[in-house]
């Protein structure tokens, strides 16, 4: 039984370039340690690599499971987003990309009216069909693990059909030469997402700048605008030959202050609390009555 089933465990990484231990042990009913150690034993036979809590193929970046991607530089994706949201005029057409950065920027088009969103990442559709005054069409397909991506040549055929204002593109890394991604099943649906727009905007956090991964989607020739945070300085953006649009992240809130007042924390907006009959010094009796 473990045999075959690292056999069918093997296809399905060659067939979506990752896999990952908790859908396997949920698919095959057996415990987590159970396919950790099929993928520990089809590892040391060079048949797959360990990655991100699954594996991937031997050689290959691996696909980073959304879990984790969405967790990652959210202020920075943020800022990002609101600054999409405020290129894009009310009753834009758009195709959006799959990802967590692409995810933050259907959240910033919140209030906006008479839009047309097509979209194969399953959660930017749920959250743009939550938004009333949108048309939101999805191509079918086959959703690819860990990603929420649906894929299919039917989908790319209806992609190349369209013509819409705007695409809003991720990255899973962006060099001088263009972008690039992980996982090869999804680059003939960027390519056809980026061909149908009128205007191309890459949104990418800076931790993807100065980096490659496995498939090439296009060069800046037909990119109008990328977008991302000042982690990138402005020496670093200028190696780039397109036009990039650094943003400052919102800092985080910080809680309030606290003051003491015998021996327990408070914060500097609760009234100090005073025992009847104690004497109120003259700089407190505002605060206390």
């Amino acid at each position: 039984m473990g045999r075959k089933r690292r056999e069918e465990i093997l296809r399905r990484v060659q067939r979506h370039g990752y896999v990952s231990v908790s859908q396997l042990a949920q698919d095959y009913q057996v415990d987590g340690s159970t396919i950790r150690r099929d993928l520990a034993t089809m590892a040391e036979l060079g048949l797959i690599a360990r990655s991100h809590g699954g594996a991937t193929l031997p050689g290959e970046p691996a696909e980073i499971p959304y879990e984790v991607k969405v967790g990652k530089n959210v202020a920075q994706k943020r800022a990002i987003a609101r600054t999409v949201a405020e290129i894009v005029p009310h009753g834009s057409s758009l195709l959006i990309d799959s990802g967590s950065t692409t995810l933050e920027v259907a959240k910033a088009l919140r209030c906006h009216r008479g839009m047309t969103v097509i979209t194969n990442d399953l959660r930017v559709a749920a959250e743009v069909a939550n938004q009333g005054d949108v048309r939101l069409i999805v191509p079918g397909g086959e959703v690819l693990p860990a990603v929420y991506t649906l894929a299919s040549e039917r989908a790319v055929d209806l992609i190349r059909e369209f013509h819409v204002d705007y695409a809003v593109m991720g990255a899973d890394a962006v060099d001088p030469q263009g972008i690039t991604n992980t996982n090869s099943n999804e680059v003939s649906m960027k390519r056809a997402m980026v061909r149908a727009a009128d205007h191309v905007l890459v949104v990418a956090d800076s931790s993807k700048f100065g980096h490659t991964a496995l498939v090439r989607i296009t060069g800046f020739g037909e990119v109008e605008l990328v977008v991302t945070d000042d982690g990138l300085d402005e020496e670093g953006a200028a190696a780039y030959p397109v036009r990039i649009r650094r943003v400052r992240p919102e800092p985080a809130l910080l809680p309030p202050p606290t003051v003491q007042l015998d021996d327990a924390p408070r914060t500097a907006m609760e009234p100090a609390v005073v025992p009847t009959g104690a004497r109120v010094p003259a700089h407190q009796q505002a605060v206390a009555e």
